[in-house]
């Protein structure tokens, strides 16, 4: 039996992201037909993740559907799995920053009508952690690269600066030009709408994509970084995530 992939959500009371984040499951166990896929959500909404782990049996591998490093991925997902003592368990790193991450930003963009040479700005949900602000900083240098060399910039929705309409003002200053907005979230959500409404609200924003949801690429993600987890040889759950 392969381990259990267990797909860790953050959870959201907007209603759209539990549906959103199911069809990317789904198509996660197309590419995975035999193996077992489980969801569990760090808060917010059901199944919680502990609730998850307590039904699993054998081995699990949890991967975080989250895009950088911070508290949950460092701290949370360690924790719950400290506390499945029945099972013996992994955590996987999180699914940014990867160049498939980035093919999946650049199709949402396109889809929100993205023209070349159109600067962007990356609007994630922010965190206090250097490490999540260093992954972020990460994604936007690899997204200017698929983009082409546009300039693109970080910008967050909570707890670092610069905030999303101040990342488009400073942005358009710079360059002359409207600016862009890629979504850095993988379901819609509080930090994700209330990214899009203030950039729409700056002066110098121009389109806005959607959160990257069941996008074919992240879910090759997803199973790249079960996998590259079981390659791992196994070591104390405190150091699990890189």
């Amino acid at each position: 039996m392969q381990p259990t992939l267990v797909a860790v959500a953050h959870g959201s009371r907007d209603p759209r992201a539990l549906p959103t984040v199911e069809a990317l499951l789904e198509r996660v166990r197309e590419l995975r037909p035999r193996l077992d896929v489980r969801l569990g959500h760090v808060e917010l909404n059901r199944p919680l993740l502990d609730d998850t782990l307590d039904r699993a049996t054998g081995e699990a591998v949890l991967v975080p559907l989250l895009l950088s490093r911070g508290h949950h991925v460092k701290r949370d997902l360690p924790a719950a799995a400290a506390r499945a003592g029945h099972l013996r368990t992994r955590v996987a790193e999180p699914l940014g920053p990867h160049p498939l991450l980035v093919e999946a930003l650049y199709e949402r963009l396109l889809e929100a009508g993205w023209s070349p040479g159109t600067p962007v700005v990356l609007a994630a949900a922010g965190s206090r952690d250097p490490d999540a602000a260093a992954d972020v900083s990460l994604g936007a240098a690899l997204l200017s690269e698929r983009l082409g060399g546009v300039a693109v910039v970080p910008g967050h929705a909570s707890a670092a600066a610069p905030s999303v309409p101040e990342a488009v003002r400073a942005l358009s200053l710079r360059t002359g030009r409207r600016v862009a907005v890629a979504s850095y979230f993988t379901a819609p959500g509080r930090f994700a709408t209330a990214s899009a409404a203030a950039a729409s609200a700056a002066a110098a924003s121009g389109p806005a994509a959607a959160p990257l949801g069941a996008h074919p690429a992240l879910a090759r993600l997803v199973v790249r970084r079960y996998e590259e987890a079981l390659a791992r040889r196994e070591r104390p759950l405190e150091r699990a995530v890189a």
